[in-house]
């Protein structure tokens, strides 16, 4: 592959993976903000399949496309950008994981409590809260290894 077609897989990677994050992180921020338990079901729910379908694979292809073109190019691994690049990717990716997994346990709270007609739990609030401040960290250090991914400041 040519050094184009692997940036063209890497820019198309990092617009799914960020684009997806975003906007599933919009959609179950404001659906929980409604308490509509069935409402907030539905969107884990797909919430939940989007970071399987289109964030998890991104998150792969990001670095095996980076370093690759980073071969090509002849970038060396210690240059400043990259280093801080994968610094906070690496700090994306540690905010990440938690994320996915309160996900995954706040799917499964509300499809329960909407198929009993119940409240959310108060685990679910609790979640929430740390799934919100948990983004902040992970999509900030993602804009500035955006930044510095066109920048490449040397």
């Amino acid at each position: 592959m040519t050094y184009l077609t692997i940036k063209w897989v890497h820019i198309i990677s990092a617009t799914f993976m960020f684009g997806t994050g975003f906007g599933t992180a919009f959609y179950m921020f404001f659906v929980n903000r409604s308490h509509n338990v069935q409402a907030i079901a539905v969107v884990t729910r797909w919430v939940a399949r989007a970071d399987w379908w289109f964030t998890t694979p991104s998150v792969i292809v990001q670095p095996l496309s980076g370093f690759w073109m980073m071969h090509l190019a002849g970038y060396p691994l210690h240059s400043p950008w990259i280093i801080w690049s994968l610094a906070l990717y690496a700090l994306a990716g540690a905010c990440w994981l938690p994320v996915v997994w309160m996900q995954l346990r706040m799917r499964d709270m509300a499809q329960i409590a909407a198929r009993q007609g119940t409240e959310l739990p108060a685990r679910f609030w609790r979640f929430e809260k740390i799934w919100t401040v948990l983004g902040f960290p992970a999509f900030g250090g993602l804009l500035v290894v955006y930044w510095l991914m066109v920048n490449k400041p040397m």
